[in-house]
């Protein structure tokens, strides 16, 4: 099936210039997709909180580009459980001339919420010679962790068993997610090789890594945000202890080792992908300080890690940051092309 899709070429300053970055905060914010002309799909760029609510998108102003003609796979079964089938949306620049790689995105919504439609700006990247893979994966409300991490696994592994039949190449597949997906990305990138979290299905004989992550305002110590989200001088819990309750299958007090099973950090080794993580420090969902946590663990153990925290909230990133984006996937899922 082929489409054409318009989305927002950003603008080009120094995007590590702080008056760049502050700059960013005082400008409209927010921009819009145009279809192209013979096209039926829209591709929305937004930020999804953590709390399930859309957050105002981190858009800047910048210039409508065209993205060459796509071809688009839509709900491509990649795994079946308990007679449901989990499906997700691939995306690939016609008239590839080698196989591409993969950038596999993971919606966010605080574990509870979220489709697979709800697309990235990643979407951006197919004219520079990547596909992108979009998935659904099971929410709190249906399976406790780790069912989301096994659907990420899952979708990894199927990418690998199926790259000949789209012309993927299976050893360049990074991810890249915000919020509960970014949370998502994060613990792919650190658990690799972890036995205790692939879950079971087809396609086993193929390795569930990733080759590199984007984390934008993912939790990174769950036990950690949930105490420090918590108001221990009244007593109250803010909605987003609520849905790590509800990620963990009770409350995060009672399933401490649970938490920590789905918390990346603990993962944390030598062997992980580079990592790229962008946290708002206005964040009131995730706090910074949980991307910063897990950067440090990364870089303790000598794992290739960029941080950029912002001065921005939950919707931390944006355009202005999309060529610090594809210059690192570029460097690490392009690196041997």
């Amino acid at each position: 099936m082929l489409r054409k899709v318009v989305a927002f070429k950003p603008l080009t300053a120094d995007l590590r210039s702080p008056n760049c970055i502050r700059n960013m905060t005082q400008e409209n914010q927010q921009g819009r997709l145009r279809l192209g002309r013979n096209a039926w799909l829209a591709i929305i760029i937004l930020a999804v909180a953590l709390c399930g609510t859309t957050a105002q998108p981190a858009m800047a102003r910048g210039r409508p580009v065209e993205i060459a003609d796509a071809a688009i796979q839509r709900d491509l079964v990649y795994k079946r459980i308990n007679g449901r089938a989990l499906t997700l949306d691939l995306y690939c620049p016609q008239k590839a001339s080698s196989p591409l790689p993969v950038i596999l995105w993971i919606h966010g919504g605080g574990w509870s919420k979220g489709r697979k439609e709800q697309h990235s700006p990643a979407i951006s990247f197919l004219n520079d010679g990547y596909a992108v893979a979009s998935i659904e994966y099971r929410l709190s409300g249906e399976a406790p962790f780790p069912a989301q991490i096994e659907d990420c696994k899952a979708a990894v592994r199927w990418l690998r068993a199926n790259a000949a039949k789209y012309n993927l190449d299976a050893d360049r597949i990074g991810a890249w997610g915000h919020s509960a997906g970014g949370h998502l990305s994060a613990l792919l990138g650190t658990s690799g090789g972890v036995q205790e979290l692939e879950g079971n299905g087809d396609n086993m004989s193929y390795s569930s890594r990733v080759q590199a992550v984007r984390d934008v305002s993912g939790p990174a110590d769950l036990l950690r945000l949930y105490h420090d989200a918590s108001d221990a001088s009244t007593g109250t819990r803010p909605k987003a202890t609520s849905y790590i309750d509800a990620l963990l299958g009770g409350p995060a007090e009672q399933n401490k080792t649970k938490a920590m099973a789905a918390s990346p950090i603990t993962y944390v080794s030598k062997d992980d992908p580079p990592f790229l993580i962008i946290h708002g420090e206005n964040d009131f969902s995730v706090p910074a300080s949980q991307g910063e946590l897990l950067a440090a663990a990364l870089k303790a153990t000598g794992v290739e890690t960029t941080l950029e925290i912002t001065p921005q909230g939950h919707s931390a990133g944006g355009p202005r940051f999309l060529p610090i984006v594809k210059a690192f996937f570029d460097k690490y899922l392009k690196k041997s092309q």
